[in-house]
């Protein structure tokens, strides 16, 4: 794999859980739950970084255990990353919630469950995203960043589909044209739906 490859893909790993931050639905009890690690798994490979270690290189900018190994490889700044994992979204709870009750923040949701959710547990990822999300922003008072998000995430361990992501950035080069495809191409399937004549 190239080094530019690399890069864009330890990026999108240490984003996903950013962009499966997206609005959600109605708020889901997390029963204390959060993530403990976020895991990537490949077929037989299986390697987790620890939520402890990205909150604590959110904090300081400082990397730690694999998640140090893992920068240094894809040549990614810690600071920079730690930027990235602190950058918030401010969204009003009642309103996200209401709107991937929708067909449209359904089909958004069903796009980040391909690639994030609980650990060999796929079924469940849309219920899993929206208690995150929801649960996320009712703690953060209307705030979520990625550490908020996997601290708000209602199972221990949160898998990352190494394939799944890779199939995605294969159509996306940065992480805008990420939040573009999770965001566009589903409202295109509706628009293209809702313009086929009645029966």
């Amino acid at each position: 794999m190239g080094t530019h490859k690399r890069q864009r893909l330890a990026a999108a790993m240490l984003g996903a859980s950013l962009w499966a931050a997206m609005p959600g639905a109605p708020l889901l009890p997390s029963a204390g739950h959060a993530a403990d690690n976020v895991v990537f798994v490949s077929g037989a490979f299986r390697r987790s970084i620890a939520v402890a270690d990205l909150e604590f290189l959110a904090s300081t900018g400082q990397a730690r255990g694999l998640l140090a190994d893992v920068l240094a490889l894809a040549r990614q700044k810690p600071g920079e990353v730690a930027k990235l994992l602190n950058q918030e979204l401010t969204l009003p709870l009642v309103l996200t919630s209401r709107l991937l009750s929708t067909r449209i923040g359904e089909a958004i949701l069903a796009r980040v469950a391909r690639i994030v959710y609980p650990l060999k547990a796929s079924q469940v990822g849309i219920p899993a995203l929206k208690a995150g999300v929801i649960n996320g922003l009712a703690k953060g008072n209307g705030s979520l960043s990625a550490i908020g998000f996997l601290k708000a995430y209602p199972t221990g361990e949160m898998e990352v589909s190494i394939p799944a992501l890779l199939a995605v950035m294969q159509k996306a080069s940065s992480i805008s044209e990420l939040v573009k495809f999770f965001s566009e191409s589903p409202l295109d399937g509706l628009r293209s739906e809702a313009a086929k004549p009645a029966p």
